[in-house]
């Protein structure tokens, strides 16, 4: 079954500090190795750059040229795709947010716009937020056992 991550579970991988690092490290090796597609829908992966290089989130912020190093080994894996808005995006954004969506709620319902319109079910993710979506399986995977293939890097 197809599946996509969320931004924090990108961060967790790459921030040895978090304790749940290799956790994350081993879902997204898993995930990444396929033989099922990995979509990082562009929210995703650009959110991912933003957290990880920034010094007042993170203690020891990624570099620009690592975060980036990092986005591009993922990306450029056999299994992985990153899909962006089609047509009828706009409509489909309108009906997930029912025109209600404010502050923090916009890239949710942006990314489950994104995964309904791309046909992905499962998100890997720690948002509790998410979980109002109930067309979408939000999985925890902190709460399971994971196994993997490839490594973010952190220097």
């Amino acid at each position: 079954m197809s599946a996509t991550l969320d931004a924090n579970i990108l961060v967790y991988a790459s921030n040895q500090r978090e304790p749940v690092h290799p956790q994350a490290i081993e879902l997204v090796q898993r995930l990444a190795a396929g033989p099922d597609l990995l979509y990082l829908f562009w929210p995703v992966v650009l959110g991912y750059l933003r957290i990880v290089s920034h010094p007042a989130i993170l203690a020891k912020p990624l570099s620009p040229r690592e975060a980036t190093a990092n986005a591009e080994a993922l990306l450029r894996r056999p299994h992985v795709r990153t899909p962006g808005e089609s047509d009828g995006f706009w409509e489909l954004f309108r009906s997930t947010s029912r025109d209600q969506a404010r502050g923090n709620d916009v890239p949710d319902a942006h990314l489950v716009s994104l995964m309904r319109q791309h046909g992905v079910r499962r998100i890997y993710s720690r948002d509790r937020g998410l979980r109002r979506y109930s067309d979408i399986e939000v999985v925890d995977p902190f709460a399971q056992s994971s196994r993997g293939g490839h490594r973010l890097r952190r220097e």
